[in-house]
């Protein structure tokens, strides 16, 4: 094709700019959804573009389905997808009113004896499910599923009967927290930087922040990833590093790290965009629709992470 003389127009950002790379990535493998949390979070998008597409994914139960969480496949609702939901409605300012009260009622219908939610719902036998997520038909309360959606209930001040049993669930829960692994320990943050009780909050993160480091379940040195277990059932060289846990400088999982082991982690988490411009998963690949659809998941979050510790402006 024959050169017109024409320069690019001023303001499209140069390709090695990583939003600009990360956007193109998007546009190209994103599902609705994922295309515009990133531009209301990058592009002044609106909340009410997001929420219309969280909308296809919520079922009559009150509950979310359709493999909105990537490796729950099928139409029924989990707490998986519900924690997913809750996250995106947080974003955006909308984790609040009659939508939360449904959710909520879905929460109480598939509680555990004890309050609090199981991580897989039997209903999910039948659809295609991923393998290290085992379906089981008296399935046990699970930190991993219920922490992330009490704390984002109580972040948005939400207050329902069912939250009264789940919040001590999650208190015992992590109190007594011995022996766990990385996705646990997130599950707890996630309940600890929004729990009422900020002293009782602090004093159990404090407590986690030791057992996380003599337990080496952070890899704080990204050089040499040898010197870290990965934790059983994950994939090889699934590491989890202290951005992982601290996905902002406001978290009490902030405390549990130097300002140089931090540097470190945030400069392995910005090397970690690939070509393409998104960034990797790191858990097991069990089948390519959930691996596609989970890489702009974790490119968004790579970039809001980033974003909240100041390393890059958008």
């Amino acid at each position: 094709m024959a050169e017109t003389g024409v320069s690019p127009l001023p303001s499209t950002p140069p390709a090695r700019f990583p939003l600009f790379r990360a956007e193109q990535f998007v546009w190209l493998t994103a599902r609705v959804l994922e295309q515009r949390l990133f531009t209301y979070h990058f592009l002044h998008g609106t909340p009410d573009a997001v929420e219309a597409a969280l909308d296809a994914y919520r079922n009559e139960d009150g509950g979310y389905g359709h493999a909105l969480e990537p490796d729950l496949r099928g139409p029924v609702s989990q707490p998986l997808h519900i924690a997913h939901a809750l996250r995106v409605l947080d974003a955006i300012g909308r984790c609040g009113g009659q939508r939360v009260e449904r959710v909520c009622r879905y929460l109480t219908s598939v509680s555990t004896a004890e309050g609090a939610l199981p991580a897989i719902h039997p209903s999910q036998r039948g659809y295609p499910v991923a393998p290290f997520v085992p379906v089981v038909d008296d399935p046990p309360s699970e930190l991993l599923a219920t922490g992330p959606v009490v704390g984002l209930l109580h972040r948005n001040e939400v207050w329902h009967a069912w939250l009264f049993r789940a919040t001590d669930f999650c208190w015992q829960a992590v109190e007594t927290l011995d022996k766990s692994h990385p996705y646990e320990v997130e599950a707890a943050v996630a309940f600890l930087d929004s729990a009422p009780d900020r002293s009782r909050a602090e004093a159990a993160a404090d407590r986690l922040g030791r057992m996380v480091r003599e337990q080496r379940l952070a890899a704080l040195d990204p050089d040499r990833l040898d010197a870290y277990p990965v934790a059983s059932g994950y994939a090889p060289g699934e590491h989890h590093f202290p951005h992982d846990f601290a996905r902002s400088p406001d978290s009490l999982a902030r405390a549990w790290f130097t300002d140089d082991e931090m540097a470190r982690s945030l400069d392995h988490l910005a090397a970690e965009q690939q070509e393409d411009g998104g960034w990797p998963i790191r858990w097991r690949q069990w089948a390519p629709a959930p691996a596609l659809e989970g890489r702009p998941l974790v490119t968004i979050e790579a970039l809001r992470t980033l974003r909240a510790y100041g390393r890059f402006v958008g």
